[in-house]
């Protein structure tokens, strides 16, 4: 695999040479400090570009970056709509593992772009002078963020909620509609949920990484152990024990969270936990 000096290198090299790229700037987990660098880190690249017409009528230039796994071009498929704005993206994955994902932007968007930025933001290239203020890159978007307690209420109540159509799922015997409805909106409530109660405790200065990646480092080791528990759903009893993980867990994080800020505990946990065994006994 080549280092980053090489695929840096790479990158602002083709930049330097092409008189339409006017600026670079780095993003993700390489513009954070935060994060300790390893070889799965993605170059994610943008080029802010004068005129875009010469590099969108051929890939061919892609080939100075190396030969490639794969190909994505996110803003030219039509099954999955485009959500960069102004953007368009070329995703590779290369033949020695590195990973680039670089996006041409027209460089009238860049005050936009700063605008829309999370935060971590490197600029590497800038031509023109264009950029009139220093940018510092930072992950501060990303920290842990004190709930309100409307906020707080609001995730309790939709974990709860939600947890009912898995109930409902597992007692008609819809195995795949139960491990939707906990994979993809009651779990990622409970991480939402222990992530405050470590901010409680810890402060709002810091992240647990996107996806929750982090959040083991401040876990108890049982509690990390339970969790993985959860992601064990091959058939209906290993889904029935992953709710009732997932209500326990729930149930202490919020208490412990309701308790650390001074906010009422509602009673959903009482009123679905009395429908749960109704309906799964």
């Amino acid at each position: 695999m080549r280092g980053k000096e090489e695929m840096m290198g790479l990158l602002l090299g083709f930049a330097e040479e092409r008189e339409e790229i006017r600026l670079v700037t780095l993003e993700g987990s390489r513009a954070n400090p935060s994060i300790v660098p390893d070889s799965y880190q993605d170059y994610d690249i943008s080029y802010f570009v004068t005129d875009r017409t010469a590099l969108l009528a051929s890939d061919d230039w892609l080939e100075r970056f190396g030969e490639r796994v794969i190909l994505q071009k996110p803003e030219d498929m039509e099954l999955f709509p485009p959500e960069l704005g102004s953007g368009f993206s070329y995703l590779m994955l290369l033949a020695d593992g590195n990973k680039i994902d670089l996006t041409l932007y027209p460089v009238d968007d860049l005050d936009q772009y700063f605008a829309d930025s999370d935060g971590l933001v490197e600029v590497l290239m800038d031509k023109d002078g264009k950029c009139k203020r220093e940018v510092e890159a930072t992950d501060e978007s990303y920290w842990i963020k004190k709930p309100t307690a409307r906020s707080f209420d609001d995730c309790c109540n939709e974990f709860w909620f939600v947890s009912t159509y898995v109930v409902k799922g597992l007692a008609r015997g819809e195995l795949l509609y139960a491990i939707d409805h906990l994979s993809e909106i009651a779990r990622p409530n409970l991480l939402r949920m222990m992530s405050w109660r470590i901010g409680a405790e810890r402060g709002y200065t810091f992240s647990v990484g996107k996806n929750y990646k982090f959040i083991d480092r401040y876990l108890p080791a049982a509690d990390w152990e339970l969790l993985l528990s959860t992601y064990v759903q091959g058939g209906s009893e290993e889904m029935r024990r992953a709710l009732q993980t997932c209500y326990a867990l729930f149930r202490k994080y919020s208490r412990e969270t309701a308790e650390m800020l001074g906010y009422a505990y509602p009673n959903y946990d009482e009123q679905v936990t009395r429908y749960t065994e109704a309906h799964l006994t």
